[in-house]
């Protein structure tokens, strides 16, 4: 088991993972996604969950744009060329996120609009424990949210799929030669119904956690769900939590297990988010399926080290950092070590040390330098 020791971030090295694939004829963007754009604030550092009638001091703090933001955020710092469809709204909290995500981040949101005097949806997280507890506040979002029926070309899309719901875009995009990646949240129906994903058909693979699979499957196992899903999609990735990830691929046959890196984790916002945009990220970047598993799961281990969903986002600076630091430790095991030696060749040289994040931590500081 590899086991990094939360190393801090370094700058930023501007990786393009997909430079020898590239030609004049593929589209401008490498990763489509729409959804609601939240605020977040994150407390860490509580010893403890909130008590009825007292107070509780967090020892520390941080804000960053959240919701679709996370995942969005996650694509660019892996060098995707990422575009967001979404509403703003245009009090400061939502010019606050415009801004972090385009001048900080580097995302197109040129599909995506201020809606005037709509407040941004704002979500209060609360880490202890290596858990999280949140508290969400938002109105119903306008009814020309951006969600559009031809979404522009891209190679790959992000999709949340919703039980009972259609979304026809994803149709769309997947007709245009879309690759569609789909995760889903918790059924709040309780029926567990595959038939209720309708837009499963359009995709080509589908990221559940281990209990959504088995709900979904009616299996008793993990992977014995992610060989069930593939009746229902191409290639089924499920989550296994501390236990890492197990994939099947329904065409090739093909299965791959990894397991988790150890991590002492400050804050799991986001982490789904991070480990499926690592997938989509190798999967562009046509690397054999274990190690896109590896990939995943190591950036996603990476990000929870980190307070925020889209602050702690990993990208190849700290990736690099990571993988100099676990072959510098005498007590490694050469055997887990080589299941990341296919990262030799892609990490960038990283000299200035942190700090610089893409993304202001606290609101009213102003910008990183």
């Amino acid at each position: 088991m590899i086991t990094p020791d939360g190393e801090r971030p370094l700058c930023q090295a501007h990786v393009d993972p997909l430079a020898g694939l590239r030609t004049p004829q593929d589209p401008s963007w490498d990763v489509y996604l729409t959804g609601t754009v939240f605020l977040d604030i994150i407390f860490t550092g509580l010893d403890s969950a909130p008590v009825r009638g007292t107070e509780s001091w967090a020892r520390g703090m941080g804000s960053s744009p959240g919701g679709v933001a996370n995942m969005a955020t996650a694509l660019a710092r892996l060098g995707l060329r990422t575009s967001l469809a979404a509403a703003f709204g245009d009090d400061h909290y939502g010019e606050y996120c415009w801004d972090a995500l385009e001048q900080g981040e580097g995302i197109d949101l040129s599909p995506s609009r201020t809606v005037p005097g709509w407040h941004s949806p704002v979500t209060v997280s609360m880490a202890y424990e290596g858990e999280r507890t949140m508290v969400s506040h938002g109105h119903e979002p306008p009814p020309e949210e951006p969600a559009p029926d031809c979404p522009p070309r891209a190679r790959a899309a992000v999709a949340s799929l919703t039980p009972g719901t259609r979304a026809p875009w994803i149709e769309e995009a997947a007709k245009s030669g879309t690759r569609i990646f789909a995760d889903v949240g918790w059924d709040d129906t309780g029926r567990w119904d595959l038939a209720g994903l309708a837009d499963l058909e359009h995709c080509e693979a589908f990221l559940p956690n281990a209990e959504e699979a088995m709900r979904y499957t009616g299996a008793d196992c993990p992977r014995a769900a992610a060989r069930a899903l593939t009746d229902h999609v191409p290639l089924a990735v499920v989550t296994l939590g501390s236990d890492g990830a197990y994939a099947v691929d329904g065409g090739t046959g093909e299965t791959a297990e990894v397991p988790a890196i150890a991590v002492e984790a400050l804050d799991p916002t986001g982490a789904g988010d991070v480990f499926v945009a690592g997938f989509v990220m190798g999967t562009l970047a046509a690397w054999p399926l274990a190690d896109r598993l590896a990939f995943a799961g190591l950036t996603a281990a990476l990000s929870v080290q980190e307070f925020g969903g889209s602050l702690s986002a990993p990208g190849w600076s700290e990736i690099a950092a990571w993988w100099r630091k676990v072959q510098s430790l005498d007590a490694q095991d050469p055997m887990a070590l080589s299941r990341y030696a296919f990262l030799e060749g892609l990490l960038p040289e990283v000299t200035r040390p942190w700090p610089l994040r893409r993304a202001v931590p606290t609101i009213g500081f102003g910008r990183s330098a």
